[in-house]
């Protein structure tokens, strides 16, 4: 008899990602062999999420979201489609393509029994999560004061159209 809480080796388990084969979203029936990653939530991003009241830009509109779902490894384009369900697909292949143009992110074509295109981030990418990260908690500290500029602003701009 096996004791399955001793430590060592699993004779079931092989390949790149024994850990990952033994926890959640591996099945064996399928003949899949590459561990599948934990999926993004969907609510990833709230829409009154600090970055979207950041003025630091960090490439196009959707560049930094783009950047923090692949924080974490190389994630397919229907996986990132999940939490950046409000940016239409040509506008997130424009955004990848533009990220990729600037050696931020690194997209790969696996030609297998089902092909696929995964996109990861480079080494630059990955320097970029420190300043994105200071530029949100900064953004979250003074939340309420960007939106009472931006709101007074508005409110400005509508008046002087009016009258």
């Amino acid at each position: 008899m096996v004791n399955r809480l001793s430590p060592g080796p699993d004779p079931l388990v092989s390949g790149r990602f024994p850990e990952a084969i033994r926890g959640r979203g591996y099945h064996r029936d399928t003949g899949y062999r590459e561990a599948m990653r934990e999926p993004l939530p969907a609510d990833m991003f709230d829409e009154l999420c600090p970055s979207s009241l950041n003025p630091i830009r960090f490439g196009d509109k959707w560049a930094p979201l783009v950047i923090r779902c692949l924080e974490h490894g190389p994630r397919r384009f229907s996986e990132l489609r999940v939490p950046l369900n409000r940016v239409t697909p040509k506008v997130l292949t424009q955004s990848l393509r533009s990220l990729e143009r600037d050696g931020l992110v690194k997209r790969t074509v696996y030609a297998q029994a089902t092909p696929h295109v995964e996109y990861e981030l480079t080494p630059l990418g990955r320097s970029m999560l420190e300043p994105m990260a200071v530029a949100c908690a900064w953004a979250e500290g003074h939340w309420d004061e960007l939106l009472d500029a931006r709101e007074s602003y508005d409110n400005a701009a509508h008046l002087d159209r009016a009258g």
